[in-house]
């Protein structure tokens, strides 16, 4: 028995890596759907509910869907709504889900630098000689001890905290835990009934979890690739250097819009000092990359907020990341490709490497698609409720880009608003992902090639 044991689970790999090796898409829909099943059940038993008694469906399944989603839009509260078990089971949900997403994600970027040949792989288990999908393996585990080591020194740094601001051991790392995988994963969970509201001003509490959030929306390969080449960063790959630089960008473009407006705002930054509104600002710039997170109340932010939040979450984080939206690379690509067509150049370059044109290809048609799915939901839910457009373009493309922010209309949804949003919630996660798969997948050669002739432009 022992020895039949490896070759068992040697057929195993072979079969992962037969499956994920052919339909790749099929697995990231396939596990997803399986994942958010499972703890949907688990969220419907009466003790998972902090009342005793069976949670409606529509917000087990919703619940379920944002935790393995790492959304964090909730129709109920969490920390009241679901037991001390339910919690923990959500907590679960996320690490799970986190997991999922950056190693569905990375498979999935093996598979396309595998029959393309990408010179810069989205994945660096290629850059380190793996040459098999059946080492999927190896990959899983490396990104388990990643996320759970920069999860355990956040929650590290909070369990003080907490013990010094009045909360016993247990409650201070129960908080301290939850906040770190949370913040790594950017689902946006709280376990508490104010969140991160009385913390507003406490550097102590708030600048882990920024970091935490920054750093898990760089994705998996981006992490790998810097501790690799730590104090060489003229080394890093043109991903690392695109995401990183990309990321920087917007948490200072949006930390600045935000500050801008919402500073005199006496219903969010105008009742705090200088240093408390800085933080809030900071806090703010980086949350709407997927994090979902907040220390004022979103509602009564200005219009103009809300509209920096909605490209902010449009955009997201990295590729292969926990984080959702069309990916800071697609946009860097398109910003590249702008320049480019600007200056005349005829290829599209950065940090000394030309970027295929398959890859503007596939940037464009991940942000048409996307841009589509939230106008026809944006739609869909203009129809259901009576809400205004700007509220409910902000909590489709917050569902959408797997973000969480909500200006709380989310809660007030009629059910059939709530289901709209689980479906967005599952097709932001894993819809991006297998969409630009897909099309980089298909790369037909064809024989003849067709008389080329311009059409005017603009």
């Amino acid at each position: 028995m022992a020895r039949g044991l490896p070759r068992a689970l040697w057929s195993g790999r072979e079969m992962l890596d037969r499956f994920a090796r052919q339909s790749p898409a099929r697995l990231a829909l396939g596990t997803f759907a399986g994942v958010i099943g499972v703890f949907t059940v688990l969220l419907s038993m009466p003790w998972a509910a902090a009342s005793g008694h069976r949670a409606p469906f529509v917000d087990t399944l919703f619940t379920a869907t944002s935790a393995v989603c790492v959304t964090g839009l909730v129709t109920v509260p969490t920390g009241t709504y679901w037991s001390p078990a339910g919690q923990a089971v959500i907590l679960v949900a996320i690490k799970i889900g986190g997991l999922g997403v950056m190693t569905l994600a990375s498979i999935l970027g093996l598979a396309v630098s595998r029959r393309i040949g990408l010179t810069q792989r989205l994945l660096t288990a290629s850059e380190t000689k793996t040459t098999r999908l059946g080492e999927v393996g190896s990959l899983v585990r490396t990104v388990v001890i990643t996320s759970t080591s920069l999860e355990l020194t956040i929650a590290l740094l909070l369990i003080p905290r907490f013990r010094m601001l009045g909360q016993d051991w247990g409650q201070s790392a129960w908080h301290g835990i939850f906040y770190a995988v949370s913040a790594f994963n950017n689902a946006g969970f709280i376990p508490t009934a104010d969140g991160l509201a009385p913390y507003v001003s406490d550097w102590w509490v708030l600048l882990p979890i920024i970091i935490g959030v920054f750093i898990g929306s760089l994705g998996f390969p981006v992490i790998l690739e810097v501790a690799r080449h730590l104090r060489s960063p003229r080394r890093w790959n043109l991903h690392a250097k695109l995401t990183i630089v990309t990321s920087l960008s917007l948490v200072a473009v949006g930390s600045l819009l935000v500050a801008a407006f919402e500073w005199s705002n006496p219903q969010t930054f105008g009742k705090l000092d200088g240093s408390g509104s800085v933080l809030a600002s900071l806090f703010a710039g980086v949350m709407p990359r997927s994090a979902g997170f907040s220390t004022v109340d979103v509602g009564q932010m200005h219009e103009s907020t809300w509209l920096v939040g909605d490209a902010l979450m449009f955009v997201g984080g990295g590729s292969a990341s926990t984080a959702g939206g069309i990916k800071v690379t697609t946009l860097a690509v398109m910003l590249l490709a702008i320049l480019a067509e600007a200056r005349g150049d005829r290829d599209v370059e950065a940090f000394g490497r030309r970027i295929p044109r398959e890859a503007l290809q596939v940037a464009i048609a991940v942000s048409l698609v996307s841009a589509t799915i939230v106008l026809v939901a944006c739609l869909l839910l203009l129809a259901i409720t009576n809400l205004k457009l700007d509220i409910v373009l902000f909590e489709v493309i917050s569902a959408f880009a797997t973000c969480g922010l909500s200006t709380g209309a989310t809660g007030q949804l009629p059910d059939a608003g709530k289901y709209l949003l689980t479906v967005l919630m599952f097709i932001g996660r894993v819809g991006t992902m297998t969409l630009a798969a897909a099309l980089a997948l298909r790369n037909r050669r064809r024989v003849i090639r067709l008389p080329e002739e311009r059409p005017i432009i603009g």
